[in-house]
């Protein structure tokens, strides 16, 4: 690695985390590449001394991560509702309308554009993977497919003009060109646009111990006053922020340009003021994140082994991108958790990289009757748990690994 701040430059990074090598947590393998050397690459978290920007080493492109994707929003019903109450929000808070034109960078499948199709404000989807832009094309929202920077934004504006409002949700810790990233939000943005951006709140891992959201995809950890910083360089102001319980604990920017009249709220201070007071601007709970890490892999280990002398069968729930991590991690192979199970068809009948375990359906789940049934995707494990209530009647139970072992 060359040591380097993403965003500075600088040559300051403290390194925080080694959780060793892994393999990209997108990466679903066939059934004919399960003997085929799979690539590894160091998952390492490290923290700039200088801007305290929390990031890791940049081991893949983009283009090589997100071209063709595996993730389609559509299959959360969480994220939808979640998708369609923000929608609803700002198109009151902020008067949109017919009139308008809106901007999502990271669109996905179309799950959150569809809401501003449904109200007939025209909009516009910005997205990498070709794969998932045609499922939104087909769901009537307008996609471009490419990789947001200045450059896109800009041959963007020439083609649409500026928007009114611009959203990225989930997105922002995803791209290692941070400077350029921004940059095109600045250049897109009309001079009294708003733009949200919702991104997991380095605040809660660090509070919760959710090192499984650490994976390769994710470049960034953010915070407030980090962002503050980021969004300065670049001519933009954060006005507004939202604590939000997506992902363990989400937070949403609202953004404008530096001398827009959007006044600044009084949840920026409070919101600085947590990260201030949990010491985020040292590195002392960078620190003690780490030391605990180590504590939750051998708990789960424990429990699994526990289980398998018993003669219990263990399953998995969900193949997200933070599963990888921490199964492979702990190096949790089909010998502790059978397979994993997923709504999405598009994972069914595939492998999960590292672990090797296979990807079932739901159903397939619910007529093997096992034992124990370990939520990987514990941020919507309430959804999880009551589309897979029927468990109970052989007696199954769910375990949630983190934040700490839970076996409900």
């Amino acid at each position: 690695m060359s040591n380097r701040c993403c965003f500075t430059g600088a040559d300051d990074l403290e390194l925080i985390l080694s959780l060793g090598k892994q393999p990209l947590s997108n990466a679903y393998l066939r059934e004919d590449q399960l003997d085929q050397n799979e690539p590894k690459f160091p998952l390492d978290l490290y923290v700039s001394r200088s801007s305290m920007l929390c990031q890791i080493e940049v081991v893949a492109t983009s283009e090589e991560i997100f071209s063709d994707y595996a993730y389609f929003s559509s299959f959360s019903d969480f994220f939808l509702e979640h998708a369609r109450k923000h929608v609803d929000n700002v198109v009151e808070r902020f008067g949109l309308n017919s009139d308008s034109f809106v901007m999502e960078v990271a669109s996905n499948d179309g799950y959150l554009l569809k809401n501003f199709v449904a109200k007939n404000i025209p909009c516009l989807g910005i997205e990498p993977a070709a794969n998932v832009a045609k499922v939104a094309e087909e769901g009537g929202v307008p996609t471009r497919v490419c990789f947001w920077g200045e450059e896109s934004a800009n041959a963007t504006v020439s083609e649409y003009g500026k928007a009114d409002f611009m959203l990225a949700n989930n997105v922002y810790a995803h791209v290692p060109t941070i400077n350029d990233f921004v940059e095109g939000f600045r250049c897109a943005l009309k001079p009294e646009g708003v733009i949200t951006i919702e991104v997991a709140h380095l605040l809660k891992m660090l509070e919760n111990t959710l090192f499984d959201t650490i994976y390769h995809e994710h470049f960034f950890y953010h915070s407030l006053f980090v962002t503050q910083k980021i969004m300065e360089a670049h001519g933009l102001r954060v006005f507004d922020v939202d604590e939000i319980d997506a992902h363990g604990g989400s937070i949403r920017f609202y953004i404008c340009h530096k001398d827009a009249p959007h006044a600044d709220s009084d949840n920026v201070a409070r919101v600085l003021e947590k990260e201030r007071a949990a010491g985020l601007m040292t590195l002392e709970p960078y620190k003690a994140f780490a030391s605990r890490v180590e504590g939750i892999r051998d708990n789960l280990l424990k429990f699994l082994k526990e289980a398998k002398a018993e003669g219990k069968k263990a399953v998995a729930y969900g193949a997200p991108a933070k599963g990888n991590t921490l199964l492979n991690y702990c190096d949790i192979t089909p010998e502790l958790l059978a397979y994993t199970a997923d709504r999405s068809p598009h994972k069914q009948g595939l492998y999960l990289p590292g672990s090797h375990l296979p990807i079932r359906s739901p159903e397939e789940l619910l007529a093997d009757k096992p034992d124990y049934v370990v939520i990987l995707p514990w941020n919507v494990k309430d959804e999880i748990m009551t589309q897979l209530a029927s468990i109970r009647e052989w007696g199954g139970k769910f375990v949630v690994p983190i934040p700490e072992l839970e076996i409900l």
